[in-house]
């Protein structure tokens, strides 16, 4: 395992974009925040250069939205585009995507059962959406890893 290398999971939205990234040993995903963007990939891109700056990160995870039948959505090409960027800014990091489908949903479910105010939820749910990203891409490598141990 790579030593103290993070990875940042992405939940990219027009208004909102969801940043989630691992503890140290790339064992947990905790939210990081919310980048209010307003439909500008700017914006994310800046704030992406100073959370780089403070974590050392070697793979960025973004969140690909899918219809239920697996065919990529309306939202995918703009996902695409901006996965596009990523690779062009960030050549040196690992740009990976993995299948987001129901993650608003669970996260949804996650703010219910906690509770959360109707009004702050709008502001943590894409962070929420993030982790939940996040922990899919782990348990997906996890399960990879061991695969090719048997």
């Amino acid at each position: 395992m790579k030593n103290n290398y993070r990875i940042l999971g992405i939940d990219y939205g027009d208004a909102r974009c969801g940043i989630a990234i691992t503890d140290a040993l790339n064992l947990t995903a905790q939210g990081l925040e919310t980048i209010h963007c307003e439909g500008s990939d700017k914006i994310i891109l800046k704030r992406l250069d100073e959370i780089l700056k403070d974590y050392q990160v070697d793979t960025i995870v973004v969140g690909m939205p899918l219809n239920m039948d697996g065919t990529k959505t309306q939202r995918a090409e703009k996902t695409q585009q901006f996965i596009h960027k990523l690779k062009c800014k960030y050549n040196k990091i690992k740009i990976d995507t993995i299948d987001e489908r129901l993650t608003t949903v669970s996260a949804h479910k996650t703010m219910n059962f906690l509770d959360i105010n109707k009004h702050k939820k709008k502001n943590i749910v894409d962070t929420i959406s993030a982790v939940y990203i996040l922990e899919t891409y782990l348990n997906k490598t996890k399960n990879s890893l061991q695969n090719e141990k048997k």
